[in-house]
């Protein structure tokens, strides 16, 4: 099944106020109407979650997805998870504390209504990193009130944030809430591995690799890295695709390798023009075979 995306970050854990790594500078506003694509409905048990991770120095929004138990309301239970339960990767990152209340709504205008306590924000964040927390959680509602149909996934939807019921709350300290937000395309990681999942095991013979480019213009530069179980990698195969779609478009790529039992790492970059690796549109998944 989908999951996703990576690269090195800090576990924020539960309980008490923290500090969580700086992000790059970023101005605080309202994010504005973007063409961020949602995710698409889909008969499953799972549910897409959005965590928080680096790539080198900049520092994206990453999604992978998790079990769905019991009927619940899809959009309370993903951010439940994001707040509540550590990434499945363990490159990602979740500044928000588990909550003692949230409640979920979704109007006939495509509006997510997000009514929270006042103690997810028990983190010390700058601007730049308690921007990005507040679009994890608007991407997060989106995507599990799109995938799983609550919501007409082809219009414009926002998200608003209460916090005990009131508007005006300045999240983290940071960021005012209160107004409609939607997706900031710009947070969103440039590249990400959505299969194998992270530790996933697979069988020996071909294993196949699926992702997704946010520039289908872009080469992609592929590399399989093995692990001699003492953590140190040697790279045993390397190659280049392309993804899907209108170049300067979102996009899926795919490949496969051949490879026999072991631990492996792959780990995919896109290309700029010059045909130099972008580092910072660089991704990884550790995963066995056999």
């Amino acid at each position: 099944m989908l999951a996703v995306l990576l690269l090195t970050g800090c576990i924020a854990n539960g309980g008490g106020t923290q500090a969580t790594p700086s992000a790059p500078s970023l101005t605080v506003q309202e994010a504005p109407a973007s063409n961020a694509p949602l995710e698409t409905t889909q008969a499953s048990t799972k549910i897409p979650v959005y965590w928080i991770g680096r790539s080198n120095e900049e520092v994206y929004l990453y999604r992978e997805f998790r079990d769905m138990s019991g009927d619940g309301n899809p959009v309370t239970t993903a951010l439940r998870i994001m707040m509540a339960e550590k990434p499945l990767d363990h490159d990602f990152f979740t500044p928000w504390q588990e909550p003692s209340s949230l409640a979920t709504s979704v109007s006939g205008k495509n509006v997510i209504t997000v009514d929270i306590s006042r103690d997810a924000f028990n983190s010390n964040l700058d601007a730049g990193m308690a921007q990005r927390a507040v679009q994890q959680l608007v991407y997060t509602a989106t995507a599990a009130a799109s995938s799983s149909g609550l919501i007409n996934s082809g219009q414009q939807i926002q998200v608003v944030i209460l916090v005990d019921g009131h508007k005006d709350y300045m999240a983290f300290g940071q960021v005012q809430l209160g107004q409609p937000m939607a997706r900031d395309a710009s947070m969103v990681a440039p590249l990400w591995i959505i299969d194998p999942q992270e530790d996933t095991s697979m069988p020996t013979g071909l294993v196949k690799f699926n992702g997704r480019s946010t520039d289908s213009s872009k080469p992609i530069d592929w590399q399989i890295l093995q692990d001699n179980g003492k953590g140190e990698r040697t790279s045993i195969l390397t190659g280049q695709t392309k993804a899907t779609g209108e170049p300067g478009q979102y996009g899926l790529f795919t490949f496969g390798v051949t490879l026999k039992a072991g631990q492996y790492e792959v780990r995919v970059s896109q290309v700029d023009e010059a045909g130099n690796t972008i580092a910072t549109s660089t991704d990884t998944r550790l995963f066995r075979v056999g």
